[in-house]
């Protein structure tokens, strides 16, 4: 028998490539994994994976190929592309912490040269001088409320209060604004994510899409070698098109509206956590759930969850209940929003015609007709882009405007999510969004429910402290 062992393969002796053929061998190999990795070069990496990935498609082999990659003068509506891959790994330059140049944004190479670029310039610039001008006016308010501490220097007491003048300012940002983000993903989620880009409508995004497969085939050149574009995604919009009217915009701004849950929710995730424990068939042990009274239920519902500590995860039985909601929300909450990618997302081209939010700060800074004047400036540009192209007029589109994403989620994930997006140092526009699911989820299983750590407060104190108009 052999001794156990628990060791690495160095990315920084072993090429990505190798380290995903000595995993792959493993299965059919009475060797070690390091004597595997001796034997192998790059050579024979590549023409096993040309072999059983590429020739018989054995994509997973590519999992053990992990990429670390950074993007950087990309457009935050590039960055929905790139961030929407479930199993990669992402962190983002943050709107909340710093602050953007006045020339810190996207030109789309669809305008350049193009009689349109005027018309995208000046509202951008426009925009961005919004945001500065905002700045100043909002920290001042800001800082009479959070006073300089003893001592306290003023880099130290800006970086103490940074956070609640620039989440406000930020709603001003165009979806054109850049950012930088890392992301880290194997192989075969990157050869996914890469085909994804190269067929999305935007040339910036299909741009990135050619740039990540030339920097990424360096490390794994075989594994990358037959992205292409994938027409079925092309050619998807074309072919809804004649079911794909839009309405007014008038109707539908609920900012959370639950459109289904799984029947008798409570008892099927009460099920999923006892199942694991019993001998019996998952059916018998649904229906006995279901024929408990309500304090049966809450007895048990404190067996799953009253021992939870601080920092534990739920249970995965509470995967089980699933849970369909629209959101109307702001497109700021919209980017911390899809962070969440275990859940299923489906968000509508963003627009300016569900309406904007105005922050009560900006009132208060004395700042509201500029921002309003800003906004709508950007939705007026917004409809004469649309008209020419509903893509590229997205780039103008700035964070306060409100966006429909419908989304899909189990109940682990619903605790998750409210638990963090109401958390007092989350944005505020989130918290909103995330105190009114958790509103919902306690009517649907309030056994369960009983045990969501919400911060203390709610979305109305949300909304009478933070908005003038939300």
């Amino acid at each position: 028998m052999s001794e156990r062992q628990v060791y690495l393969l160095s990315p920084r002796r072993l090429s990505p490539e190798t380290i995903a053929v000595t995993f792959a061998k493993t299965s059919r190999s009475p060797l070690s994994f390091r004597e595997i990795a001796e034997e192998l070069t790059d050579a024979k990496s590549a023409a096993f994976h040309e072999k059983w990935v590429v020739g018989y498609g054995h994509a997973s082999v590519a999992e053990h190929a992990v990429l670390h990659l950074a993007f950087e003068g990309v457009s935050r509506l590039a960055i929905e592309c790139i961030e929407s891959n479930r199993l990669a790994s992402y962190t983002e330059k943050s709107t909340r912490y710093q602050t953007w140049e006045p020339d810190d944004y996207h030109l789309p190479a669809e305008v350049r040269g193009h009689a349109r670029e005027r018309e995208v310039r000046t509202v951008c610039d426009e925009l961005f001088a919004a945001y500065h001008n905002a700045l100043q006016p909002v920290r001042a308010v800001v800082q009479r409320r959070f006073p300089r501490q003893e001592g306290e220097s003023d880099e130290r007491w800006d970086s103490r209060i940074r956070a609640r003048y620039v989440d406000v300012c930020r709603f001003l940002l165009p979806a054109a604004a850049h950012a930088n983000v890392g992301m880290t993903a194997n192989a075969r989620v990157l050869a996914h994510a890469i085909r994804k880009m190269l067929s999305h409508p935007l040339q910036e995004v299909r741009e990135i899409g050619r740039q990540v497969k030339e920097v990424a085939a360096a490390e794994v050149p075989t594994l990358l070698k037959y992205t292409e574009p994938l027409p079925y995604l092309s050619a998807l919009p074309g072919g809804l098109a004649p079911w794909a009217r839009s309405s007014s915009g008038a109707d539908g701004v609920s900012p959370v509206r639950l459109l289904g849950a799984t029947p008798a929710a409570q008892a099927v995730a009460l099920a999923g956590c006892l199942y694991p424990h019993v001998e019996r068939p998952l059916a018998e042990v649904l229906e006995g759930v279901r024929r408990m009274g309500a304090e049966e239920q809450e007895q048990l519902a404190r067996a799953v969850l009253g021992g939870r500590g601080e920092h534990d995860a739920p249970v995965r039985g509470l995967e089980h209940a699933l849970f369909t909601f629209e959101l109307v929300l702001d497109q700021g909450a919209y980017f911390e929003l899809k962070r969440h990618r275990m859940m299923t997302q489906s968000p509508q081209r963003l627009t300016t015609r569900l309406g904007y939010a105005v922050p009560r700060l900006i009132r208060e800074a004395g700042v509201e007709t500029a921002y309003r004047a800003a906004m709508d400036r950007a939705a007026e540009t917004f409809e004469s882009l649309a008209a020419w192209n509903p893509e590229v007029a997205a780039y103008v589109v700035p964070n306060a405007f409100r966006r429909r994403v419908a989304l899909t989620l189990n109940l682990r994930e619903a605790f998750h999510f409210c638990e963090l997006r109401s958390a007092p140092n989350a944005h505020f526009s989130i918290r909103r969004i995330a105190y009114l699911v958790g509103d919902v989820l306690r009517k649907e299983v309030p056994a369960l429910a009983a045990y969501l750590r919400l911060a203390p407060g709610g979305w109305e104190a949300i909304e009478d402290e933070h908005f003038v108009q939300v």
